[in-house]
């Protein structure tokens, strides 16, 4: 066991890597190769009884959001003098990783017992087009439903500016801006409006609440400054809007939003990084209400399914719609995991 504890932290370290974020890469590899059971966190990672791998219970995620929320709260000096923007050489950094193993290991032990949870903004950059390509095609406004939404920050995409390659949408003053490399197809053009949204989650994050803050903002990599201002600003338009996330099961809460048709509006069924978290059960009842739903859908109350999710490819995840009463699927393109690019290839 020690040993897949110690591969997940060398994976996780590979994918920060690819992702950007060198300093979580280093933080990663110190730990798989220094860690050692001569302290209780030590001790409770390297005896860790489940699937630490990033795919299930993402060991290296949980420890290094541990860690960065030491530092966000201010909570250990020795470690933030080792993290961004500071520099230090790995003995240094180690000796702080070390330090706060020992002096925080309550802190750490409880937040070990949560999964990581984000809301990667730059997602809603691979959301746009696939909103507007609906705004295209039936003329009428939006009713969202996002399942896995965390805070809900990509469930208020349309309060935010983009540059989508040569095109841009939103308001300018917004203060997020989503400006993903956009490779492929131009976006698509279209006037659009968002009529009613909700979203759910198991653990739904407050916007408004100091502690949900810091959770969320700890599991955003501590060398990506402007990861955590973009999320922060998204925060406070969240909060500033008095966003609320429903705090359900996704296939208990789905069942009651496709209840209802809604005349004169498109309700799009949605998730980004989500989906692939369900139990295959949850999934296959999902799908199965989702589809009944399209059979009743009408040129009058269409519905409308987006995902953004990993498909086993290494090139980001993989973007579909859905779109009834036809029932046609189509894949529409690609984008990062962090919504650093987006490849649209637009509903043919």
């Amino acid at each position: 066991m020690p040993y897949d504890i110690r591969a997940a932290f060398l994976g996780q370290a590979k994918a920060c890597d690819s992702l950007g974020s060198p300093f979580t890469a280093r933080v990663c590899r110190l730990l798989a190769e220094r860690l050692e059971t001569d302290n209780s966190v030590g001790t409770s990672i390297l005896g860790w009884a489940g699937d630490p791998s990033p795919l299930a219970d993402s060991v290296p995620l949980r420890i290094a959001g541990c860690l960065h929320a030491l530092v966000l709260q201010s909570g250990d000096g020795l470690l933030s003098a080792a993290y961004p923007p500071s520099e230090s050489d790995d003995d240094a950094l180690w000796a702080a990783i070390r330090h706060a193993l020992t002096a925080h290991s309550d802190f750490i032990l409880e937040r070990l017992k949560s999964a990581p949870q984000t809301n990667e903004v730059r997602r809603s950059g691979a959301l746009l087009p696939g909103f507007l390509t609906l705004a295209e095609r039936f003329g009428k406004p939006l009713i969202l439903s996002e399942i896995g939404s965390s805070a809900g920050l990509n469930l208020q995409w349309d309060r935010y500016f983009y540059r989508l390659g040569e095109a841009t949408w939103g308001d300018p003053a917004s203060p997020v801006v989503i400006a993903p490399e956009w490779r492929g197809a131009p976006a698509p053009s279209a006037p659009l409006a968002v009529q009613d949204r909700a979203g759910c989650d198991l653990n739904p994050i407050d916007s408004d609440n100091p502690e949900h803050r810091l959770r969320m903002l700890s599991y955003i990599w501590a060398d990506q400054a402007d990861r955590l201002a973009r999320t922060r600003a998204a925060l406070d338009l969240a909060a500033t809007h008095g966003l609320h996330i429903d705090k359900a099961d996704a296939i208990d809460w789905l069942k009651i939003r496709l209840e209802v048709m809604h005349l004169g509006a498109v309700h799009v069924i949605f998730n980004t990084i989500a989906w692939q978290y369900l139990p295959k059960t949850s999934q296959d009842e999902g799908e199965r209400l989702v589809l009944e739903a399209g059979e009743r859908a009408t040129e009058d109350a269409p519905l409308a399914r987006l995902q953004l999710e990993a498909d086993g490819k290494p090139d980001g995840a993989l973007l579909t719609l859905q779109i009834w009463p036809t029932g046609e699927k189509q894949e529409v393109g690609r984008g990062d995991f962090h919504g650093r690019w987006v490849d649209w290839r637009g509903w043919q």
